[in-house]
């Protein structure tokens, strides 16, 4: 079935995103702005993609990304 296969693969998008975003929370507790800097370049695009296929709402991604952007710049 089509909704079957659109699950599998939004479940498979959206963790990809969760891990993306785990990969800089775990960098900003460690307290390396370097590290953290260079994940949130590599998160962004994918939290983008995940607004652009449907996964996520803009607004939450935009909300998401703001408070990683905050969080980063007080290191």
């Amino acid at each position: 079935r089509q909704t079957e296969k659109r699950t599998a693969t939004n479940r498979s998008r959206l963790s990809r995103v969760r891990t993306f975003v785990k990969n800089v929370e775990s960098a900003i507790e460690t307290g390396d702005k370097n590290a953290a800097q260079s994940a949130f370049r590599l998160a962004e695009p994918e939290l983008h993609r995940a607004t652009t296929k449907g996964v996520m709402h803009r607004n939450t991604v935009a909300r998401k990304l703001s408070r990683l952007s905050a969080r980063i710049n007080a290191l």
